[in-house]
């Protein structure tokens, strides 16, 4: 059993923490679940775990009473990714996103596809990914500062309809300036005070994040690679309940 209090809830109205399950079967992905608790946290289903475990194991997430972001940043022709999209609600996932880069026409249709669904998913834009900075952006012709990018993409996710978007830390105070609060700003990267960033370039801790106006908090390692997970997200939610509190 894990060592922390499983009655003990985060101050936030819901849980702002999603857990990365960023494991090659679906086995080592339940065997972390079971130590989690869906009221504190919620799951992020990525390309290689949905690639290996398929739709059933979004499914039995859900059944647990888990909130699933599937996180398969789809990009492809408008009509494709409405479907992809349309499947993906289908499953019951709480969050699912796309690639901003895909343009106006495929994010419209995104959204359009999913609108009528009676427990419609949040649909959230990609702009920037984490592991980008202005080196490799610019091998990929997309030329200066990352936060410009992500400023233009945020800019047309939002005319487009979409819930939020994808971000780094470093860019969403800057973008929480301009956009409504219900505009959600999720921020992956997240790592405690002296982790490794491992592949990923642009990282924060929990509490800047917070600071910086995230909504969402996508962790993998500092929880998913931790003795006690259940301890450990107790412990970012500390911070990040400090943080909330200066704030306040």
């Amino acid at each position: 059993m894990p060592s922390a209090d499983r009655t003990h809830q985060c101050d936030f109205a819901e849980p702002r923490i999603v857990v990365a399950l960023d494991f090659a079967s679906a086995g080592q992905a339940l065997d972390l679940v079971d130590r989690l608790d869906p009221a504190r946290c919620r799951l992020k289903v990525g390309k290689e775990l949905f690639v290996r475990a398929g739709p059933e194991l979004v499914k039995r997430l859900v059944d647990r009473g888990y909130s699933v972001f599937l996180d398969l940043k789809f990009h492809d022709i408008p009509n494709t990714v409405a479907g992809a999209c349309r499947a993906a609600a289908d499953l019951g996932v709480w969050m699912v996103n796309v690639h901003a880069l895909g343009g106006k026409e495929m994010l419209e249709a995104a959204r359009r596809a999913i609108d009528s669904d009676s427990q419609r998913p949040l649909l959230i834009g990609v702009t920037i990914l984490t592991s980008h900075d202005t080196q490799s952006l610019g091998e990929i012709g997309l030329q200066g500062d990352p936060l410009v990018a992500v400023g233009r993409l945020a800019e047309l996710t939002q005319r487009t309809g979409l819930d939020g978007i994808v971000c780094s830390a470093q860019e969403a105070s800057g973008l929480r300036v301009r956009f409504a609060k219900d505009f959600r700003l999720i921020v992956p990267g997240i790592r405690v005070l002296g982790a490794q960033a491992d592949d990923q370039r642009r990282v924060v801790t929990p509490a800047a994040a917070v600071a910086a106006g995230a909504d969402y908090l996508v962790v993998g390692r500092p929880i998913t690679q931790a003795a006690d997970p259940l301890q450990a997200l107790s412990v970012l939610e500390q911070e990040m309940r400090s943080v909330r509190r200066r704030l306040d």
